[in-house]
């Protein structure tokens, strides 16, 4: 290598690891600066708190206040644009794509409104040709309508309803729950987070085929996976392959020792439970599933593979992801920790669930297990797709559900 391209190669290095600290600097003063002051203030600045206060407020994500600084606005979708721009960076830097020689091309990536706030995340290797060239005919405008009807169903009937039964039960005194309610509230969690972000990745790919673009699937039925493993390749599909292309690949990926992939894998998933946001729940919830997934690659998934009866380890992986959607939910460690001694210690009182449950969120519970496809007895949910007059049916009927009710959250937004 002559000195000119070594200097050349140099440069450009630099530059990438510049623009990427840029980007992550961002990122974490507007997602992480408030969590680490309230860590600081609970170590150096406590007071006249004792251990056990300062100890429950570490863990619970409360400052004390001590340093009386402004908490930071974090801004919508923040996760997703970000990660988006380091895309492009990256993808440039490895010579996958050209440089955007348009600043208004790469703005239009970065500002893509159908996937902006809530994903999926789109890689600019994937659409760097759909920028500058796109065509969009009838058939390709219906089947985005078509995508964005079902999506917005998902969001407003199913995902909608189950909230308000979950977000009823969370805020109730979670350490007096029974057993049923508390289940009851977990499983709505578990199906509420699948709808809402499947049914906004749906209404987000629908409207880019309405404009043109081809963005790749996000979900492909998750509560049907048979290990956390395979429910990895089914949830946020986007996001695993960012970090597998980004992160786990560029680390060494399974191309080495036993040792250093497992190592690889615990350092991505505390990555993806530090990317969904500040709080020790979220960091517990990736370190708990990097440590899952390395127990599977060692041992565990040999005897999934080799068990005849599929449904067992369907169920298996279906408990242990409802049990981690508590502690994704949960406001600190304490509560999600509380909420699953519930779960299992809370006692039965099955008519205690009719307090919560109506005929509403009887029907979005079966519809929502029947739609996850995690039984074998699913519709099929490519044919309600491509009916026209079905998605026609579903539009009106989230028109009349959004018009009679003011409940609407999204939970993505947060990241």
């Amino acid at each position: 290598m002559c000195a000119s391209n070594r200097h050349s190669h140099r440069f450009n290095k630099i530059s990438l690891i510049s623009v990427v600290a840029l980007d992550l600097g961002i990122l974490f003063f507007f997602k992480y600066f408030n969590f680490f002051i309230a860590i600081i203030e609970n170590i150096f600045f406590g007071g006249s708190l004792t251990v056990s206060d300062r100890f429950t407020n570490l863990f619970s994500g409360v400052g004390t206040g001590a340093l009386n600084l402004p908490q930071i606005v974090l801004p919508v979708g923040i996760s997703f644009f970000t990660f988006q721009a380091l895309s492009y960076v990256i993808d440039v830097y490895n010579d996958q794509v050209e440089v955007q020689s348009s600043f208004w091309y790469f703005a239009l990536y970065i500002s893509c409104f159908p996937q902006l706030i809530a994903g999926p995340i789109v890689h600019y290797k994937d659409i760097s040709g759909q920028l500058t060239e796109r065509s969009v005919g009838s058939y390709e405008f219906a089947a985005g309508i078509k995508r964005f009807c079902f999506g917005l169903g998902k969001k407003v009937i199913i995902a909608n309803t189950l909230a308000s039964i979950a977000d009823k039960i969370w805020a109730a005194d979670i350490s007096q729950l029974d057993a049923t309610v508390a289940w009851l509230g977990s499983i709505c969690y578990t199906f509420q987070i699948y709808y809402d972000f499947s049914g906004y990745s749906d209404m987000a790919i629908g409207l880019g085929k309405m404009f043109g673009f081809d963005f790749k699937e996000n979900f492909d039925h998750p509560y049907r996976a048979e290990s956390v493993r395979e429910f990895w390749r089914r949830w946020h599909i986007s996001l695993s392959t960012w970090f597998r292309d980004y992160v786990y690949i560029p680390l060494g990926g399974s191309r080495c020792t036993m040792k250093k992939t497992c190592m690889n894998i615990f350092i991505v998933f505390l990555l993806t439970g530090i990317w969904h946001g500040a709080n020790w729940t979220f960091i517990t919830w990736g370190l708990v599933y990097g440590i899952l997934l390395i127990f599977e690659r060692v041992w565990f998934g040999k005897i999934l593979e080799k068990n005849p009866v599929k449904f067992l380890n369907r169920l298996l992986t279906f408990f242990v992801v409802n049990l981690l959607w508590v502690v994704f939910r949960a406001d600190s460690i304490i509560s999600a920790f509380t909420y699953i001694s519930r779960m299992f210690a809370g006692g039965i009182r099955i008519l205690n669930l009719f307090t919560y449950l109506s005929g509403m969120g009887v029907i979005a519970i079966f519809a929502a297990v029947i739609f996850a496809g995690f039984v074998q007895a699913h519709m099929s949910v490519k044919a309600v797709k491509g009916n026209m007059a079905v998605c026609l049916a579903i539009l009106l009927v989230s028109l009349l559900f959004l018009v009679n009710g003011t409940y609407n959250p999204f939970i993505y937004y947060q990241f």
